[in-house]
């Protein structure tokens, strides 16, 4: 039976949050980003450890970029940037919510975010 969701709740410090992330085979973990403020689901990114890591230290979200193998902070070109208010993992530690503050578009087409497409 599901425990009410008070017992079920956790603050963790930085480092336990870390170590309950399960990184997959290639060191990274799912990452939803949602806007802070609307809760509108921004965009799917990755990370590894480091950008987690950094993430959390200095709260300026970055990323691990896939296609250019490297850290990258979001904004770090376009100056459209994600300040981190709030990260959950999920139940199976495979995937972190991202609550941010969202300066600018999300989406690299310059949408305000990636999920602009639709079918019923």
């Amino acid at each position: 039976m599901l425990k009410d969701k008070k017992s079920l709740e956790k603050n963790l410090s930085q480092g336990d949050f870390v170590a309950e992330v399960k990184f997959d085979a290639n060191g990274l973990v799912a990452c939803v980003a949602q806007d802070a403020t609307t809760n509108v689901v921004l965009m799917v990114a990755w990370m590894n450890e480091e950008s987690l890591r950094l993430t959390l230290t200095s709260r300026d979200v970055t990323y691990w970029s896939r296609s250019r193998n490297k850290l990258w902070r979001k904004g770090e070109s376009s100056g459209h940037t994600q300040k981190l208010q709030e990260i959950s993992i999920d139940c199976d530690g495979d995937t972190l919510l991202l609550k941010v503050d969202q300066i600018g578009p999300a989406c690299h087409t310059g949408a305000p975010n990636c999920f602009f497409r639709h079918t019923k």
